[in-house]
């Protein structure tokens, strides 16, 4: 019972930088979409907080969730705590006009507080695909009222986006890919559908090698085997650090394609699951560490 507890704990900061699924059905806010004042805004979720500061809209403002790590000019905002694990008192005390947050933001309990609170509370989409990403954008810009930027915004990564994905559609030999959120107690746990790691290695033009659940799951070592993936992608930051001596070392890897070839790619897991304005430079990158050379411009 202690080592569950404890490895729930351990996952908690890695499945807040994935930004979790939730419900693929959340509104924007509780009937809400504009601030009526966006003047002291709390933003909760790492590419929310992007987002407005790729809108030029960062003066508004006054707090962000500790996930929100990107740009750097972020960490100077009070952190009123991980999204996941918000305290309706922390996010309360900073006096926001409007509370700007990712869906998945938690728990229930406080969220409902918020909800339920004098302060207008904006819930934004988080779907794992182009589409969604460009959804985020008009949602923000316009809870902000700075519609017309969020459009400027939303066709430029638009086409970066579709230049990204561009990138590798000749290629025919696709990669299929094992995404370790992490080795825990000898055990690997992997992405399914529905996560980020399943959009962005799609939008990278591979495979994800894990069929037949949603989520973020125990994989038996059988279960590994059959996946067959010829590279394991595993993200950095937000939890206990997966070395490569570590991975390769289990034996259902090891048996991979992946684990003969020893192939491992590390990246940083705002970036590379964040879905936001960066997105198609990650993309870029790891459609490039997968196939070198074969990535056209």
């Amino acid at each position: 019972m202690r080592f569950a507890l404890n490895f729930r704990a351990a996952l908690a900061p890695m499945l807040g930088v994935l930004l979790a699924v939730a419900t693929q059905t959340a509104k924007a806010g509780e009937g809400t979409v504009v601030f009526s004042d966006s003047s002291r805004i709390a933003s909760i979720g790492g590419s929310i907080t992007e987002i407005v500061y790729a809108l030029g809209e960062e003066g508004r403002l006054v707090a962000r969730d500790s996930t929100s790590t990107y740009p750097e000019a972020a960490a100077k905002l009070p952190d009123v705590g991980y999204m996941r694990a918000l305290s309706p008192e922390g996010v309360l005390s900073v006096n926001p006009t409007g509370i700007l947050a990712l869906q998945g933001s938690g728990p229930k309990e406080a969220v409902d507080v918020l909800k339920k609170s004098s302060v207008p509370f904006i819930e934004v989409p988080d779907h794992f695909n182009h589409k969604g990403i460009l959804e985020k954008i008009r949602i923000v810009g316009k809870a902000l009222g700075v519609e017309a930027k969020a459009e400027r915004l939303a066709a430029e990564t638009d086409a970066k986006l579709t230049s990204a994905e561009k990138q590798t559609a000749s290629i025919k030999d696709r990669k299929r890919v094992l995404f370790v959120l992490s080795t825990q107690g000898g055990k690997i746990l992997a992405a399914g559908s529905d996560t980020a790691a399943d959009g962005i290695i799609k939008l990278a033009g591979a495979v994800n090698a894990i069929e037949g659940f949603s989520g973020y799951k125990g994989m038996t070592d059988e279960a590994i085997v059959s996946a067959k993936p010829d590279v394991i992608l595993t993200m950095k930051g937000g939890g206990p650090p997966i070395s490569e001596e570590e991975l390769f070392a289990n034996p259902a890897v090891a048996s991979t394609p992946a684990g003969t070839n020893r192939k491992m790619i590390g990246m940083w897991g705002g970036y590379l699951l964040g879905f936001g304005p960066r997105t198609a430079e990650a993309i870029h990158d790891l459609a490039v560490s997968l196939y070198g050379n074969q990535v056209t411009d």
